[in-house]
């Protein structure tokens, strides 16, 4: 059996279909070819000046928020000097403007780095979804697109399962699995550049005295660099950090929870816990540790495995009806 300190990174085979099946182990997956169909990964083959095109045909004109960074930043974007603020701007743009800029900073490198990341296509592109879709996915799954020029988007987490597909140039993925959260050195969840925290050890020179836990992980990273139609499959909670090092780069993600049974997140449990658990007395935290092993992680199987299924009450299978009796729990519960 494999160690988690021998982690590998996994490739679907050539020929066999992405199925929902293909998530259950929680790990990463490679899927090449996966989207090379799709016609914007046609059209960006052809230029950047042709995908360009392509997408204005479904560019509402609406704006997001993108993020530039000077040239000396050469595309790394993260925290300013002793984590006082950032070192980009955000800057409000759309689609077709923000093409317009990478293709002026590839004529001159003075212009830096221009990044518009994590763009509702229903909102900003609608249509571009029908002409390129995946087929395996949950239905009703919204798409986001990423584009830019050449960029370094630091390590984080997200809290869904993702499916990130590559339309134009190349994305190298490193990956750490969330057992390693201890040794990443993770930045605050409150000031954060896009949502989520960063992990500040990885983007460090080797030997960087402050991280000196992270010495020992770094070669546990997983690396991958997918070229245009490739798809990587990213289980919720694993770190990766994204280079884009190409002029023009522009990826299509999908989010989703492949094994949610209700619309209450395991991210906002942790937060409640928090102000519930984190600074009781370390005995008083050991003992709550023991019950949220119990009845929640389960090592040992379940809690009830002595009663006959007929007597679990609320702990029989997380159906509809047993969702809504413990969620009005703990809603009564913090009505209080």
């Amino acid at each position: 059996m494999t160690s988690r300190s021998q982690r590998t990174l996994r490739e679907l085979p050539a020929g066999q279909a992405l199925e929902p099946s293909s998530f259950e182990s929680c790990e990463p997956l490679v899927i090449r070819n996966l989207c090379d169909s799709w016609p914007a990964v046609r059209e960006a083959e052809r230029s950047g000046e042709a995908l360009a095109v392509y997408l204005a045909r479904f560019d509402t004109g609406e704006d997001a928020q993108g993020f530039v960074a000077p040239p000396e930043e050469e595309g790394r974007y993260f925290y300013a000097e002793n984590m006082e603020g950032f070192n980009f701007e955000r800057e409000a743009m759309s689609v077709s403007g923000a093409l317009d800029r990478i293709a002026e900073a590839a004529e001159d490198e003075r212009h830096g780095s221009v990044y518009l990341g994590s763009v509702p296509v229903s909102r900003h592109l609608p249509g571009f979804e029908r002409e390129n879709a995946v087929g395996a996915l949950p239905p009703g799954l919204e798409p986001r697109i990423w584009l830019g020029n050449r960029s370094r988007v630091s390590c984080h987490f997200d809290t869904y399962d993702n499916l990130a597909c590559i339309v134009a140039g190349r994305r190298r993925f490193t990956l750490y699995p969330p057992e390693l959260i201890g040794d990443l050195y993770v930045g605050p969840i409150d000031n954060t550049m896009a949502g989520q925290p960063v992990a500040l050890a990885a983007s460090s020179a080797p030997g960087d005295p402050r991280y000196p836990r992270f010495h020992a992980v770094r070669g546990r990273a997983l690396t991958v660099e997918l070229e245009p139609g490739d798809a990587l499959y990213l289980p919720k909670l694993w770190w990766h950090e994204v280079a884009a090092p190409d002029g023009l780069n522009v990826l299509v993600n999908y989010w989703w929870d492949a094994f949610s049974t209700g619309p209450d997140a395991p991210f906002t449990a942790m937060l409640l816990a928090m102000i519930a658990v984190a600074e009781r007395p370390g005995a008083e935290r050991a003992a709550w540790r023991a019950y949220f092993d119990h009845y929640v992680f389960r090592p040992e199987g379940h809690p009830l495995r002595h009663l006959p299924p007929d007597q679990h009450g609320i702990l029989g299978p997380i159906d509809r009806q047993r969702y809504a009796q413990i969620r009005a729990m703990v809603m009564k519960q913090l009505r209080h």
